[in-house]
């Protein structure tokens, strides 16, 4: 039976029972496939002195999850069980981890240039080599079986063989913010230079760069991410008016702008769902992006975090979110980061560093 308004009815009852039947035609037009994220969990997470971190790295083999905590090295939490579990040894000043699994191979980026290896089915450290003055992140290749490391403070890029952890190769850079790197699953890497509003494409066999891009439209790129199937970069952008800008592979152009946070420095593509995370850490919310084809993209939703939870990790079989922050302050009596924002923290407070878990229920 097919409900309408009848004639007889009231006036005022009519145009009531009338705006229903719309908002119900509306919302069967647009129904929502999945629940929207929410916070599951907050643990707070001690350490021996203020908090200070980086990257995640999810492993979705073991559920284990990587913590770059610089001075307390890399932390390992069991997302299953929900706690901390240990920690990869000799990694102080760890910033970042690369996962390697076909040679059951972890691989971390030391703050001194170093790289600690592990041995990802027990933990344990296998050894620590010195390639270099500095590091910040590590990106696995599973072409041509290398690491890359950036070095900003070097303007250099590091090669390491995936296998040994031997230096392959040194790639000179004109940037001293070498941003988020992705490979494209054919023997290049894309990367973000946030200084200088480009990305560049690296064929790591010759470690060379091959293109360059101005990022038209997006300031200050930083997080990245690749499509390899549409062919499309996607970068997160810091600028005053923060955007994930998505471009075309081959042609660098610049394609759509969606509105994110502003203090994005992650940016994560699931192609199961065809969703793009970004965390964004000044505006303290995970922008999340629906890829509706190749050169559609429009908001998923927006939910709200903490203050400068800015780096992340997406569990691709749950889909579940990891990120991290601290309670901090501006010390007036130290230099600190006008240009992330105004009152950007240079100090954090000790025990507040805080794993935040967030699920769709």
């Amino acid at each position: 039976m097919k409900l309408r308004p009848k004639p007889e009815m009231p006036l005022t009852l009519r145009c009531l029972l009338t705006m229903a039947l719309a908002v119900i035609a509306l919302v069967s037009q647009h129904p929502r496939a999945e629940p929207l994220y929410r916070l599951e969990s907050a643990l707070s997470i001690r350490s021996a002195a203020a908090p200070d971190w980086d990257y995640l790295t999810f492993d979705p083999v073991r559920s284990y999850l990587y913590i770059a905590r610089r001075g307390d090295g890399i932390l390992i939490y069991d997302a299953k069980a929900k706690k901390i579990v240990g920690g990869v040894q000799n990694s102080t000043g760890g910033n970042a981890t690369a996962l390697v699994p076909e040679f059951d191979r972890g691989y971390t980026a030391n703050l001194d240039g170093s790289t600690t290896i592990f041995q990802l089915s027990t933990s344990k450290t296998i050894g620590r080599f010195k390639f270099g003055e500095s590091a910040d992140s590590i990106f696995f290749d599973p072409v041509t079986k290398q690491l890359l490391v950036t070095m900003g403070d070097s303007k250099a890029a590091a090669f390491l063989d995936a296998r040994t952890g031997a230096l392959a190769g040194r790639l000179e850079i004109d940037s001293e913010s070498l941003e988020g790197t992705a490979p494209d699953g054919q023997g290049d890497f894309f990367m973000a230079l946030r200084d200088r509003n480009k990305v560049i494409r690296i064929d790591a066999r010759a470690r060379k760069v091959t293109a360059e891009w101005k990022s038209e439209g997006c300031e200050l790129p930083t997080g990245l991410a690749y499509d390899k199937e549409s062919k499309r970069i996607m970068v997160g952008c810091r600028g005053q008016h923060p955007v994930l800008a998505v471009m075309d592979a081959e042609s660098g152009r610049v394609i759509a702008t969606p509105e994110i946070g502003r203090g994005n420095d992650f940016v994560a593509f699931d192609g199961e769902t065809h969703k793009i995370y970004t965390s964004n850490g000044v505006d303290g919310n995970l922008v999340i992006i629906d890829q509706l084809d190749a050169n559609t993209y429009k908001l998923a939703e927006a939910t709200t975090t903490r203050p400068y939870a800015r780096t992340m990790a997406l569990d691709a079989k749950t889909k579940n979110v990891y990120l991290v922050t601290a309670e901090g302050t501006v010390d007036a009596s130290k230099p600190w980061k006008r240009a992330v924002s105004p009152f950007y923290p240079n100090t954090y407070f000790k025990d507040t560093f805080t794993l935040l878990t967030y699920t769709r229920k």
